[in-house]
Order: structure tokens, then sequence, then C-alpha cells
């Protein structure tokens, strides 16, 4: 017995269709159960596989209709008690089964980012015995909420800084142009305080631009609770940050410091400590807005529009 399902592995912030085929000899567990998933040249890694597998398994034994789930894309951890675990990138995912005309089944904490791919049919499932119920008709999965993340409470607000005119005339004319900001002076005269306060100045982002910096920080397992971001990022990295933090890389390819503060604020203090070679890496993104991730088991291209803020001593 043969079962095929859809899920996706991740090239960036774009979703790649996998198909999981999963051969059954006999019943669970006494026979060998084989899941190969293609293509085979496509880097397959994570727990957003988990129930995609699960899914065939029980569409090949027969417990659901393989023509049903053959209308969706699936992704989730699978934990051992049966309930379904958020993972990373769960938007772009919805994105692209929208893209396709399939819907998306997900574990429940994701629902909330997944509903904002539009008219597509969103299954967010608490637990494997939930799809399965729902696909006999036994239980009825109400369609997931859009969630956006609530304004903060407290803001950092520039009129909070007694003093520095000349400095906050400088930061009001970077926000209002777009400029690069360059601060320096001695330890304690406020450059932190200033470059924290400069999101504050900017504009809220524009729907598109939630939406587009939701699913880079969707791919880096950063979106909080499922929460589409409505305030624009500030990263602030530490100066003994390597080069593949700052710019994207590592053996997945995540994206970097430079683009999760895509559309906002990139702060740089105590500039002279960073790494020459990371430094002279930010010039190609910063003229262009985009940074291409060149590794040996990925090549990716980010977003990467940002605000550079730095700070050092005289």
């Amino acid at each position: 017995m043969v079962a095929r399902i859809r899920t996706v592995a991740f090239q960036g912030i774009e979703a790649v269709p996998v198909e999981a085929q999963v051969t059954i000899a006999g019943g669970l567990p006494a026979k060998r159960i084989t899941v190969n998933l293609a293509p085979a040249d496509l880097l397959k890694e994570g727990s957003h596989f988990d129930l995609p597998i699960a899914l065939g398994l029980l569409a090949t034994m027969g417990v659901l209709p393989a023509e049903e789930l053959e209308r969706f894309v699936a992704l989730g951890e699978l934990a051992l008690d049966g309930s379904l675990l958020p993972v990373a990138g769960v938007l772009p995912a919805a994105l692209g089964a929208a893209a396709a005309g399939r819907g998306l089944i997900c574990p429940r904490a994701s629902g909330g980012e997944a509903a904002w791919a539009g008219r597509i049919e969103v299954l967010a499932a608490p637990s494997l015995l939930a799809l399965v119920n729902h696909f006999k008709g036994a239980q009825l999965l109400s369609a997931p909420e859009p969630k956006i993340a609530e304004s903060p409470a407290a803001t950092l607000d520039l009129k909070e800084i007694k003093g520095q005119e000349s400095a906050k005339r400088a930061l009001e004319v970077a926000a209002a142009g777009g400029h690069n900001l360059l601060m320096i002076g001695p330890p304690g005269a406020g450059k932190s305080m200033l470059a924290q306060r400069l999101p504050g100045l900017l504009p809220p982002l524009a729907p598109d631009e939630a939406l587009e910096v939701s699913m880079i920080h969707s791919v880096a397992g950063l979106l909080r609770d499922g929460k589409l971001m409505r305030a624009r990022p500030f990263r602030d990295p530490h100066h003994s940050a390597s080069l593949p933090a700052l710019v994207g890389g590592g053996l997945r390819g995540k994206p970097g410091e430079i683009s999760l503060a895509h559309l906002g604020v990139l702060f740089l203090d105590e500039l002279p400590e960073f790494q020459r070679a990371t430094l002279e890496a930010l010039r190609q993104p910063l003229e262009s807005g985009r940074i291409s991730v060149a590794r040996v088991n990925a090549h990716v291209t980010y977003p990467a529009r940002v605000q550079l803020v730095a700070a050092m001593n005289p």
C-alpha cells in the first residue's frame, strides 16, 4: 500500500513542495514502514515533517481518506502524546499553499499566522486525534482567526531624553529621510538611548510590509504566538557576532540580523569592535536592499532594506 501527501521545505522565505510517499506492508507496528521524501536533491530536515508522515501512514492504513488529504499541504511537529506543536515557517507555507490552490494543515498554535494567507481552507488542529475526528465527521475544526501582535504598552519616546538637542535633531532628520547614522561620543553620552528611540519616529508598517517582515521572522522561528508583526523591528547584535549571524547562513541558510531588521533599524554599538570582514559584508546589502546567502546546502536571498545606526567612542 502506498500513500502520498504534500508537505513543504524552505528555501529562504519560499515554501518548496515536498512529496512524502509512505509504503506499508501489513499493519502497524509488526511490519516495516518505508518513508520516502522527494525530490531527493532538496535538503529535508526539521520537525515539520512529523505531521505529514503521520497523515501519510493513516491514509495508507485506511484511517483517513487519501483523496481528501491531497487537497492540503501539511506541516507540524508531532509530540509523543499525539499533540501538535508549532513549527517555523507556517506563514510562507500558507502563502505557498494558497498559490498552489490547496489548503493547509498545521498546529493550532500556528493557525493565527496561517490565516493571513487569504481565502484558503486552514485546519489548525490541537492534536492528531482531532484531525482524524474532523475528517471522519465526528468533530469540526473551526477556521482560525488571523492574529496580530498587540501594540506595546510602553514605547520608547524621544521626549524622555533631556538635552542632546543636536543629536535629537540629527535623529529626526535621519528618520524623515531614511538615512544611515553614525553617532560618535564618549561613553554615557546617550548614543544607545537615542538609537533605541529611532523606531518610534518611523511610520507604522503598512499591511504588505507587516506581512513581508513577519514572513522573515516566521522562517527564523521568531514570530511570537503566530501573530503578525506591526512594529518596525529593532535589532542590536553584540559586537562579537559572527559573519553568518549578521548576514545569515548556517546549515539551513537562516536569515541573519540584517534581514531580521528588514524595514526597521539595525543598531551596531561599539562599531570599531566588529570584525572587519563582518562590516565589509554589509556593503552590498546596504546598497541593494537584499542579501544572498550561499552555502553548500542552501543558496537563498533575503530582503535587507534596513536603516543602519552605528555608535562609537571618539
